[in-house]
């Protein structure tokens, strides 16, 4: 069994994909590639974490009528959701942010980077999109770093936290030079 995280999904968004510039030819194009990406990683014995903006309501100034529910029977995975900002729907997640300690260090996990915890080293975060992967987040005399787990700057896929670490490895490299 593995862990796996990842945010920002938006399936049934059209607009995402000329807000964030994705790389899809049409909603149903996305969909069904974020789906395909995240099932070709994910085994269904495995763990997600989804850091927010799961599914959306509406596409093209209509509403659709498709539950999250829906869009969860199609993914691998025993899937836990923190909510995201666009999970006002169908997707009834309680969980605003968590903490979690694995591979001997503390994360925090929320969707909005404006509400990591200071007070952990490592904040894992979504909405931000692609306007970063990696941030350093200062409050007072205090900092934490902040790693955006969105798929739009992980090519669409969950990743693993070795995947995250060996990332933060290199760009902790790249700050102190």
């Amino acid at each position: 069994m593995k862990y796996w995280f990842t945010a920002d999904y938006h399936l049934g968004h059209a607009n995402i994909i000329k807000y964030c510039n994705r790389p899809f030819k049409n909603l149903e194009h996305m969909n069904s590639e974020i789906i395909r990406r995240h099932n070709s990683r994910v085994k269904p014995n495995d763990t997600v974490f989804f850091l927010g903006d799961f599914c959306f309501k509406n596409s093209k100034n209509r509403v659709i009528n498709i539950k999250a529910e829906h869009w969860i029977k199609q993914l691998n995975g025993n899937i836990i959701f923190i909510k995201g900002n666009h999970d006002n729907n169908s997707l009834k997640t309680i969980i605003e942010k968590i903490i979690i300690y694995y591979s001997a260090k503390y994360f925090c996990l929320v969707h909005n980077p404006e509400y990591v915890d200071i007070d952990v080293p490592i904040n894992l975060v979504g909405h931000v999109h692609d306007k970063w992967k990696f941030k350093r987040i200062r409050k007072g005399f205090s900092f934490t770093d902040a790693i955006n787990v969105g798929v739009d700057v992980w090519d669409f896929y969950p990743i693993t936290i070795n995947e995250i670490l060996k990332e933060y490895s290199k760009w902790l490299k790249k700050l102190k030079s």
